[in-house]
């Protein structure tokens, strides 16, 4: 389907995503001709084997096709798969997801549109999900796989939430800022869903909210246990990631795994 133009506010809050600075400060480099290899075989991708077999957790704990104990499986929530080569950008076996990184998209274009401008904007960032105001739910990255959804966290936030940079995120696409803002292990260690929401502009939709429940409880399933959730702006300090009124919704979120 063809998704509907992007105005310039869409794409000036879309690039504040990633978490790299303003537009001004972002190069649009061209969208790059890249394939994505089936099986990574580098030496970082062994060393992420590695760390599975030694944790005694494996791959086969990532599933979208069935969800466990009961809870929702990805046929049960409908989602939407459009996987792009330039958005999956190397290895997250089970032994290496931590976190759920909740984001709004700062723009009220459908997931189509948002899915698109990424591919061709050349900066390669994507979240794993986007949930749109309706409940329908788009995967761009399969959640094995690292997506460059938080960018650069403030400088001591690795050590702060337990990561590390250790080679399986290739980093392509992004650019350096230094400074305040230099940590970037996040993407490798977490699972970023995007809501389509505009800060000030009003509350969630009930059918967005039941969707997010849904699909963190089919993440839960898919990996076989409970991810720490948190937004955006926790790993970025001063970002718009999430708006201040998902923080109620935020606060049950991290308690209770659910809205409300």
């Amino acid at each position: 389907m063809l998704a509907e133009p992007v105005s310039e506010e869409t794409v000036e809050s879309l690039r504040e995503i990633a978490g790299e600075g303003a537009a001004s400060d972002v190069p649009v480099a061209p969208a790059p001709d890249i394939e994505v290899a089936p099986d990574v075989t580098s030496a970082a991708n062994d060393e992420a084997e590695k760390g599975v077999a030694e944790s005694g957790e494996s791959d086969e704990a990532v599933s979208s096709d069935e969800g466990k104990g009961g809870l929702p499986s990805a046929a049960d929530l409908s989602i939407i798969e459009d996987y792009r080569a330039g958005f999956d950008h190397g290895p997250k076996p089970a032994a290496f997801q931590k976190y759920i990184v909740l984001h709004d998209t700062e723009s009220d274009s459908d997931a189509a549109a948002i899915i698109d401008w990424w591919d061709g904007n050349g900066n390669q960032v994507a979240a794993h999900f986007i949930v749109n105001r309706d409940g329908t739910i788009w995967q761009c990255v399969p959640l094995d796989r690292i997506a460059h959804h938080a960018g650069y966290g403030d400088t001591g936030h690795n050590d702060r939430y337990g990561i590390d940079e250790d080679g399986r995120d290739d980093m392509a696409g992004s650019t350096p800022i230094g400074g305040d803002f230099a940590d970037y292990a996040m993407n490798a260690w977490s699972v970023g869903i995007e809501m389509v929401h505009v800060g000030g502009e009003g509350d969630y939709p009930e059918e967005q909210l039941r969707a997010v429940d849904d699909l963190i409880a089919y993440i839960d399933a898919s990996f076989g246990f409970e991810s720490e959730i948190i937004d955006h702006k926790a790993w970025r300090s001063g970002n718009s990631d999430t708006s201040a009124e998902f923080a109620d919704y935020l606060e049950s979120y991290r308690a209770t795994r659910k809205h409300a």
